[in-house]
């Protein structure tokens, strides 16, 4: 009864929390399978920032409630937003389900799990399902302990939970809480012992990333909590790259813009969420800048990295958003130039102030508004890939790629790389001449001088 099997949707906060509870539930003796056929327990790490995925984790979960009537031992759990946002109506959808856990008791799934086998075992009384929703206190701080991988090259660092924004379209602060940030000792240590056991590249992560330490640590010589954390882990040895995900532009301060000048592990790629290229759609989402100011941030940006890339969230469809609003907020979309994005057609969140706006956009428009950001970002991702053709790019190599005897990695701007290498390469920044390109991709040949790549 000791075999868990962890399945993630959404995020990569929520990668990392199911890596939080992997390596907990290891440290309580259980073995974390990589099959759910394989599994004693399943658990169920979901998402609600789109019905879509509510509805794919619910989907799943009444897949596996067949699993427990045949075998009444089976535990069957589910994690995280969906857990939180839906609360104990997901009880009466899914009556088999044993365990439901909120976003701030991740760390609490090994008592749990030792309560529900124990009752199992006929040593106690077994609930019908065990729920722990409850707010927890420094809960933020339980987020730190990592899977040890073998050539693990980058890791994900979690620095701060929940939202204090207030935007129209999400339920994020619902379902994750208001802002609570990490010590940046306690990130540091972790970054440092990361660092020891091989690991390059280190993404920090909250769901507002850069509005880390603002009610908890003081600004120092002009500069953010957040920058101050970014400029001690540009002092650690072994780390070769920063990244971190998911800022707010109001988060773009010249203290962080400068820092893409002054520190050089931090990748010159900046995900910037946009969600509407037209200011009578940002008011209404309640994002509190304009066209303009995010205009602004993007070219200080490329003052300071001229090369910089750029990645963006954005949304079509939003209640309101006519063709006239689509249209200006696809212009601007195709100004920007981004290199990446993704592109999310509005689903209503219950509970959201958009879910009541008038004038809500028909799907089949939403998916015509969808196909055309999708052709404006292959169009410019292509053209911004062709200029690098017979260029030389540094790449972090990741591990074997997914099909045939190539090697994957990053450039530092993000871009995925596609080549011939070996296994001792893994973990090593390379140069690569890139001598061809898609969309989404780069391939080229190491440029190894003096060393046998085989």
């Amino acid at each position: 009864m000791n075999r868990v099997f962890i399945k993630t949707y959404g995020c990569q906060m929520n990668e990392r929390d199911s890596e939080q509870v992997a390596s907990s539930l290891r440290d309580r003796g259980y073995s974390v399978v990589d099959n759910e056929f394989d599994a004693d327990v399943v658990l169920l790490n979901t998402c609600s920032v789109r019905d879509q995925a509510e509805q794919k984790a619910i989907g799943k979960a009444g897949y596996l409630s067949k699993r427990k009537r045949e075998n009444p031992n089976f535990v069957l759990g589910v994690m995280g937003c969906m857990a939180q946002n839906r609360g104990e109506e997901l009880i009466d959808r899914l009556p088999d389900l044993d365990l439901l856990v909120g976003t701030q008791k991740f760390h609490r799934v090994p008592d749990h799990l030792d309560h529900l086998i124990r009752s199992a075992n006929g040593q106690g009384p077994r609930p019908s399902t065990l729920v722990d929703l409850d707010e927890e206190a420094d809960s933020q701080n339980t987020i730190r302990d990592h899977i040890g991988k073998k050539n693990q090259v980058s890791a994900f660092v979690s620095i701060m939970q929940g939202c204090n924004m207030n935007c129209a379209f999400c339920i994020v602060p619902k379902t994750r809480g208001s802002e609570r940030s990490r010590p940046i000792e306690h990130i540091i240590e972790e970054v440092e012992e990361l660092a020891a056991n091989g690991v390059k590249e280190i993404t920090f992560l909250g769901q507002i990333v850069t509005s880390y330490g603002r009610r908890e640590f003081p600004v120092v010589d002009g500069k953010s909590p957040f920058v101050q954390l970014l400029e001690k882990t540009n002092d650690v040895p072994g780390i070769e790259r920063i990244r971190f995900t998911s800022p707010h532009p109001r988060g773009f301060k010249q203290d962080l813009v400068e820092a893409y000048r002054d520190l050089p592990k931090l990748c010159e790629y900046v995900h910037l969420p946009l969600q509407a290229g037209c200011d009578k759609t940002l008011r209404a989402m309640n994002r509190p800048y304009t066209k303009n100011r995010y205009s602004e941030i993007v070219n200080s940006l490329r003052a300071v990295v001229p090369d910089m890339y750029f990645s963006t969230d954005i949304i079509v469809g939003f209640p309101g958003e006519t063709e006239e609003d689509f249209s200006e907020s696809a212009a601007f979309f195709a100004d920007i130039g981004f290199d990446m994005a993704y592109i999310f057609k509005y689903s209503i969140r219950t509970g959201t102030p958009a879910e009541v706006m008038p004038d809500q956009v028909p799907q089949e428009e939403k998916e015509r508004r969808n196909q055309v950001l999708l052709e404006i970002l292959s169009r410019g991702s292509l053209q911004r890939n062709e200029r690098l053709i017979g260029t030389t790019q540094e790449v972090l190599v990741e591990g074997p790629a997914k099909r045939g005897d190539a090697y994957t990695g990053k450039t530092r701007g993000f871009r995925n790389a596609i080549f011939e290498a070996d296994e001792r390469l893994v973990g090593q920044l390379v140069e690569l001449k890139i001598d061809r390109v898609t969309a989404s991709s780069l391939y080229g040949e190491l440029v190894l001088a003096g060393v046998d790549t085989f």
